[in-house]
């Protein structure tokens, strides 16, 4: 770090400017002399002014900057400026701590054992990238196969298969899931790491205290994808906002499948068959995925959301965003929504009964960082709305936002011979 403010080196930055630009009229009045008369090489300033920005907003402090003045070669030899290069600070001129090649680095890719998790932590494609800058990967036998990646595809592209024990024994672990209890081998896969290993995950800490217990105890450094910044420079590594991304079009699909009638409206000789109503609540990027290929599909896309800015997204994709009449922001830190107060609570509620009674489909998507799942969507909702109707709850693994859902599986609620589907 600086051990000097910036303000403090701005008198030193407009001081250099001025003797860049001294030493340009000089050169100007060098040329125009005759050419038996012009003196020979001068020195000119060694630090280009790009260099010269890049140190300061990278916070090193120059030591000093001196000007000395060309010998004079002839009577008419003018005398140019010029600047010793920056020194920065002692620190930065330390040897860096040797790494480790990336050779001597092994990559490992366990088999999901979360239930119905398909997802695999690499594909092929990631893995011969790892491979052509040295490392060492070990993939576990069937990590791979749903999502339809065989053991084959692995090894053609330079892997090793493993079982899971020299899996999780490696220097570097990637995986969909956290840690959890492997039944297959009647052990916590927190156990199973190297002391000192480094997990790449999704681990949501503010509600796994214990795992990150258990993780500190083997001296493991742990990524939490799940914690990622959504900021531009971050972008790159928002695996939760991709995967957000899908499940807002994949709950519309499966709305679609296990609904008894068309999206768009249709009109045949027979008559008239009108649009699927939607609710969307959450205006997340999961709710706003949903919200795109709901309306793209032809259906009547109603939003909701605390947040006045992702009322404003919802009608930029062609949905009806709807507000109560209680006035407070529901912006909350990085982008996420905050939890509302009591008053809002109850106008939401309100609103959410009203329109079950009219929509056909409802997916919600509302979650609070670190924070359990709030109850959007009542029992009582549930049974007010149309037979055949569906519910899908994207927020089901923290909880739910329907009272009626039954995490990782399709229920079928049934009343005085009513049905609605759950996700």
């Amino acid at each position: 770090r600086s051990q000097r403010s910036f303000s403090a080196l701005v008198p030193e930055v407009s001081e250099w400017l001025r003797a860049a630009d001294a030493a340009r009229r000089s050169l100007q009045h060098v040329l125009a002399a005759p050419e038996k008369d012009r003196p020979g090489p001068t020195p000119t300033p060694r630090i280009p002014m790009a260099t010269l920005l890049r140190i300061l907003s990278a916070g090193y402090s120059p030591l000093a900057h001196v000007a000395s003045r060309a010998p004079a070669r002839s009577s008419r030899a003018v005398q140019i400026p010029c600047f010793r290069l920056f020194s920065t600070h002692r620190v930065l001129r330390r040897a860096a701590a040797p790494g480790i090649p990336y050779k001597q680095l092994t990559v490992g890719v366990p088999k999901e054992v979360f239930l119905n998790e398909r997802r695999v932590a690499l594909s092929p494609a990631g893995v011969q990238a790892l491979i052509k800058q040295g490392f060492n990967v070990v993939v576990e036998s069937g990590a791979g196969e749903a999502a339809k990646f065989s053991d084959d595809h692995y090894v053609a592209v330079g892997a090793s298969i493993r079982d899971t024990k020299a899996v999780l024994a490696s220097d570097l672990v990637v995986k969909v899931r956290a840690p959890c209890f492997n039944p297959a081998l009647g052990l916590h896969e927190a156990e199973l790491l190297k002391e000192g290993s480094t997990l790449v995950s999704f681990i949501y800490p503010a509600q796994n205290r214990d795992l990150m217990e258990q993780l500190s105890q083997c001296k493991a450094t742990v990524l939490a994808m799940d914690q990622v910044p959504r900021i531009t420079i971050a972008q790159g590594f928002d695996a939760l906002s991709s995967m957000a991304n899908i499940a807002g079009y994949k709950s519309v699909v499966l709305a679609a499948n296990n609904f008894g009638r068309f999206f768009t409206g249709q009109i045949t000789a027979a008559g008239k068959v009108p649009p699927a109503k939607v609710l969307i609540i959450g205006g997340g990027v999961a709710g706003l995925a949903a919200a795109g290929t709901a309306r793209a599909m032809g259906a009547v896309v109603r939003g909701f959301d605390t947040r006045a800015a992702a009322l404003e997204q919802f009608k930029s994709l062609g949905a009806e965003p709807l507000e109560v009449d209680v006035k407070e922001s529901g912006e909350g830190q990085g982008g996420y929504a905050k939890e509302m107060s009591k008053e809002f609570i109850e106008a939401e509620m309100k609103l959410f009964a009203k329109q079950c009674l009219d929509i056909d489909i409802l997916i919600s998507t509302a979650l609070i960082p670190g924070r359990k799942a709030p109850i959007l969507i009542t029992k009582d909702m549930v049974e007010s709305m149309k037979d055949g109707s569906v519910v899908v709850d994207l927020a089901a693994e923290a909880g739910g936002n329907i009272e009626t859902t039954v995490p990782g599986e399709l229920t079928i609620h049934k009343v005085q011979m009513k049905r609605f589907h759950t996700l």
